[in-house]
């Protein structure tokens, strides 16, 4: 049986499985037919008979002329946009072809959603049963949604992982009785700040801090109550310092400040007079004074040519056990630009100032030699 070669003739409901989302545009601008999914989208009834410009505003397409027939027959072969009159104003695109000679019969549009498919589907409730059976656009939504889904789950999995690695760092830069930064981080800290001071900072100064009479508790007390002193002591030295500053357990009773400057050295001996009368005052066992005291040696980053870590670190133990040679419960700041020292490089021992500070009156003793010649401090 021979075929027709220019023409095949289809009943509209079987048009409407094989494209659910056609249109057909009568010469006169109406609407003669309309696949399923369209009449959905429309979602005003039967849409058949009525101005094709009453659901739809035409975009991106060429000037079209005057009269309706010849408006309708000027669209043939052009690529379409569409936007929905009625919210949510999707957008279709497509092509138009014509229906009968040379458009005699309207024209005929096979849109799509393009890269809306997902809003377009979500906000019209289109299911599977709303595309053609060879239509893939479910499947690359289905394979759009697995894939963002796989993505949520990376993206967690890997918020997940960075929490764990910053908790993991944090415990490992962390002293866990006292919550204070450890050795590690303190020495991360002071190099840190000797690499700023090379940078153009204004310096800071590095304290070394050893409880007095701290044995005494752990002897006769015990552990656990050692363990509470050490807990307020780091709850003094954490309320006395500012943003920037950082304070650390670097051993049993030993603990270390590093202090962003500027700071002057009246300024120094203030604040180791704050922190040992609040250490006697509030180091308290069972509410009776623990008889914990502290002292301190400090230098500042000024006196130094070029900073080096082992070097501070060194000449503020030195002016620690100046403080202890006094008496103890005092604060030994090391002074810069005093006298005249040697370059960092040089083995020459230097010439200290020490000025201390009586926990009991807070004032200014007399200047004291220097601790021993081995402190090189300026």
């Amino acid at each position: 049986m021979a075929l027709p070669q220019d023409r095949i003739t289809l009943p509209v409901a079987v048009l409407g499985q094989l494209m659910p989302m056609y249109l057909w545009v009568g010469p006169t601008g109406g609407l003669c037919a309309a696949g399923p999914t369209m009449v959905k989208l429309i979602g005003r009834g039967d849409p058949v008979g009525l101005p094709f410009a009453d659901h739809f505003d035409l975009r991106r397409a060429r000037r079209v002329r005057g009269d309706s027939a010849q408006s309708v027959r000027d669209l043939v072969g052009q690529r379409l946009q569409l936007t929905l009159r009625r919210d949510p104003a999707t957008t279709l695109r497509g092509i138009a072809v014509p229906v009968g000679a040379d458009g005699a019969e309207g024209i005929f549009l096979n849109m799509s959603f393009g890269v809306g498919l997902a809003d377009a589907v979500r906000k019209h409730h289109l299911t599977d049963a709303d595309f053609a059976p060879s239509d893939l656009a479910m499947e690359l939504l289905y394979l759009q949604e697995a894939k963002t889904a796989v993505m949520g789950e990376w993206q967690g999995l890997n918020e997940r992982l960075q929490a764990a690695r910053r908790a993991a760092e944090a415990q490992a830069m962390t002293d866990a009785l006292t919550g204070l930064a450890n050795r590690r981080a303190f020495d991360f800290g002071l190099q840190a700040a000797i690499d700023q001071v090379a940078r153009g900072s204004p310096g800071f100064a590095l304290a070394h801090l050893d409880l007095d009479h701290f044995k005494a508790v752990n002897d006769t007390l015990g552990h656990a109550a050692g363990d509470r002193v050490l807990a307020t002591v780091a709850q003094v030295l954490h309320e006395e310092m500012r943003r920037g500053d950082l304070v650390a357990r670097i051993g049993g009773d030993e603990f270390a400040l590093i202090l962003r400057g500027p700071i002057e050295p009246d300024q120094l001996l203030a604040l180791g007079a704050r922190i040992i009368a609040g250490l006697e005052e509030r180091c308290r066992v069972n509410g009776e004074p623990s008889g914990v005291s502290a002292s301190l040696g400090v230098v500042m980053s000024q006196s130094y040519a070029q900073p080096d870590p082992q070097r501070m670190l060194a000449d503020a133990d030195a002016a620690l056990y100046a403080s202890k040679h006094q008496g103890r419960s005092r604060c030994t700041v090391v002074t810069p630009k005093v006298g005249h020292c040697a370059p960092i490089n040089d083995t020459a021992p230097c010439k200290t100032t020490q000025i201390a500070s009586d926990a009991a009156t807070g004032c200014t003793l007399p200047v004291v030699p220097a601790a021993p010649a081995s402190s090189s401090a300026v």
